[in-house]
């Protein structure tokens, strides 16, 4: 049962990503993409119907933590309580940008919360690639299973740990680069002229910076967490995760060159699902790695998740939740299929 709900943990995370991580993409271009009014419109009605509903699998994904491994939950909210009100307010912040825009026509308002949509989607994309190097590294976890970190230390990798460091700015910066590419081949496949052909540039450009980042990100996980690799040696077959990564990483060129938008947002779509769930994979069962004497203190998903009754019981709440919440995903991009107008108000 424990596997079970770190799996739909898991899950939940991984649509996050890739569904919320291509809106936050087209936030980091929207500056530099869009040249113009008109264009800045067209990036925001590709994300607009969708990007609040996207939000919702972080919620499903915290709500479900909260009550599968409520000591893990307690354990990282406290310890990781700066950054977390951080990304609460970057949060805030970018839906104002996106909302308030269509209800100001002053040019310097428009400008202002152009560049606040833009700079927070940046800063939340750094963040969450700093949170799952954070996951991954390890962190102080005392003998009760609580923590706290500073922001930073000497931001080197050791006992004496801070929230960021040479090795959790990488990672952010992998999401940057990733999330980027991913935001940019979802606004290829909603528009068209000249933005369409000035996105597929963006992603194109990425691309090569990405497939270095990501070797260099392996390398340097497998130097800060050796430990990361045992469940590979013992199953051979989470190998094939990697392989579809760097797999995803080669259909994206080829679909980015041939011009084929749609099978190019879904290698990246691929490419995340890979990165996530082959760190996922080399977790297992540790849910939250300790920085000292991990053999003792490392949380794992026995040691803190909640009863099993409860955990039975909840996944027959589960099960009708999570099929409401696909359909409405369904009926939405059907709904919003297609190339974006702009014609009427509003986003």
């Amino acid at each position: 049962m424990e596997t079970l709900w770190f799996m739909i943990v898991a899950v939940m995370l991984v649509a996050y990503v890739v569904l919320d991580g291509f809106d936050l993409g087209a936030g980091a271009i929207y500056l530099g993409a869009g040249k113009t009014s008109d264009e800045r419109r067209k990036i925001l009605r590709a994300i607009g119907p969708v990007w609040d509903g996207n939000e919702v699998w972080l919620v499903a994904a915290g709500g479900t933590l909260y009550f599968a491994f409520p000591l893990l939950y307690a354990s990282s909210f406290s310890g990781f309580y700066l950054p977390l009100m951080m990304v609460l307010w970057l949060l805030m912040l970018r839906g104002i940008g996106i909302e308030l825009r269509a209800h100001v026509e002053n040019p310097v308002w428009v400008g202002f919360f152009d560049w606040i949509f833009c700079v927070s989607s940046v800063l939340l994309a750094i963040f969450f690639g700093t949170a799952l190097g954070n996951v991954v590294r390890g962190v102080p976890l005392g003998t009760d299973g609580y923590f706290f970190e500073p922001l930073w230390t000497n931001f080197r990798v050791g006992p004496n740990t801070g929230i960021l460091d040479w090795y959790t700015v990488l990672t952010g910066v992998i999401a940057l680069v990733a999330l980027t590419a991913h935001g940019s081949l979802y606004v290829a496949v909603k528009t068209d002229g000249e933005l369409n052909q000035r996105v597929r540039r963006v992603a194109l450009g990425a691309w090569p910076l990405q497939l270095i980042l990501t070797i260099v990100g392996l390398v340097a996980t497998c130097y800060v967490q050796p430990t990361v690799l045992d469940n590979y040696k013992h199953y051979a077959v989470g190998y094939l995760i990697p392989l579809v990564g760097f797999g995803s990483l080669g259909v994206m060129f080829y679909a980015i060159r041939k011009g084929q938008d749609k099978f190019a947002f879904v290698g990246s779509a691929f490419y995340i699902v890979g990165m996530l769930v082959g760190a996922a994979f080399a977790l297992y069962p540790v849910v939250l790695p300790a920085s000292t004497d991990p053999a003792h203190r490392s949380l794992t998903i026995y040691n803190t998740a909640a009863g099993r009754h409860g955990l039975s019981v909840g996944i027959m709440w589960l099960i009708p939740g999570v099929i409401l919440a696909v359909g409405y995903f369904v009926l939405l991009f059907r709904l919003f299929r297609g190339k974006v107008r702009l014609e009427g108000e509003g986003y």
